[in-house]
């Protein structure tokens, strides 16, 4: 071989990760969109962890949950998935003393090529993130980014507008660093927009904000939707939904799972929500999680997901 030669099974190969994850990971993860077709998720059933809340404060729940009722209520949460074709993986450990960890979508933002975990912003959710990694590691899903240094950021403070563009919270769950941390990955597979809007006081994250229930459709708070946001999404034609009742938004009426574009499910309880989102067209499916909201959060803050079909939309 001559000096300088490189024998061409050595060099580098220059193929995307997005398209070797079937090959190399197992499967074909990843998430560009918050409609897609919903085809794996991760949840974590409520294990021990809700059996030693003495003082709900302590841990930012609304009551003391019934353990009995709470893992039922997941239980049908995760058939009701599967009823729908979509694979459901658990998070199987976790610390005894952290009762919110069900809430996995604060832990984990997919993405096309792998996951993003968050870092926890308040001291009685800090190190859930341990156990999600490991989760995502026994599956065989790629982790692109754990939020390190001074970074804060809570994953449901990112939510997919399509494939190029994301919108991005910052406040008492996420600061700057941890969303610029965010914005560099991202930036790496190609998102090219990024819409950065102030969390409201009172408000952890945005997916009770708004709400994406097709490729051109949200439904929003009116009164904590910033002004910029209302701009970027109608500069890329949506059609924003105006929610008809602020106190079903209150309690959580837009914190729900888009199954596939213009069919959601939905927590029950909030029949103007209902009632709103069907005059639109929109498929409906509700299901009772009275129970698990006592923890201030619903089904969108309890999913992580894993896989949705893309959407191909660009920025």
């Amino acid at each position: 071989m001559k000096p300088n030669e490189t024998r061409k099974e050595w060099q580098a190969l220059e193929t995307s990760m997005e398209d070797e994850l079937a090959e190399y990971w197992g499967s074909d993860w990843g998430c560009d969109s918050e409609v897609g077709t919903l085809k794996a998720v991760l949840l974590r059933c409520p294990g021990k962890e809700i059996e030693n809340v003495k003082d709900p404060n302590e841990c930012r729940w609304l009551d003391i949950m019934d353990p009995e009722k709470a893992r039922e209520e997941h239980d049908a949460l995760a058939e009701l998935y599967r009823s729908q074709g979509v694979k459901v993986h658990y998070v199987e450990k976790m610390r005894e003393d952290r009762p919110n960890a069900l809430f996995m979508r604060d832990s984990i933002l997919m993405t096309p090529q792998g996951a993003i975990v968050g870092r926890q912003a308040m001291a009685c959710r800090r190190g859930e993130e341990r156990y999600a990694a490991e989760a995502l590691s026994l599956l065989g899903v790629p982790i692109l980014r754990t939020i390190s240094g001074k970074g804060i950021f809570e994953t449901a403070c990112c939510l997919w507008v399509n494939s190029g563009t994301v919108l991005i919270g910052t406040g008492t769950r996420a600061n700057q660093e941890g969303a610029e941390q965010v914005e560099q990955v991202l930036r790496s597979i190609g998102v090219e927009h990024f819409v950065y809007l102030q969390i409201p006081d009172g408000y952890a994250h945005i997916d009770s904000i708004i709400s994406f229930v097709d490729e051109k459709t949200a439904i929003v708070d009116p009164d904590r939707l910033p002004w910029n946001a209302w701009k970027e999404l109608g500069k890329r034609g949506f059609n924003l939904l105006e929610s008809p009742s602020p106190r079903e938004t209150q309690e959580l009426a837009l914190n729900f799972i888009t199954l596939e574009p213009g069919s959601v499910v939905m927590a029950s309880g909030f029949p103007e929500t209902r009632k709103f989102l069907e005059g639109y067209g929109i498929k409906v499916r509700e299901i009772d999680v009275t129970e698990l909201r006592k923890g201030w959060g619903s089904l969108h803050c309890m999913t992580a997901i894993l896989k949705r079909e893309p959407i191909g939309q660009p920025g």
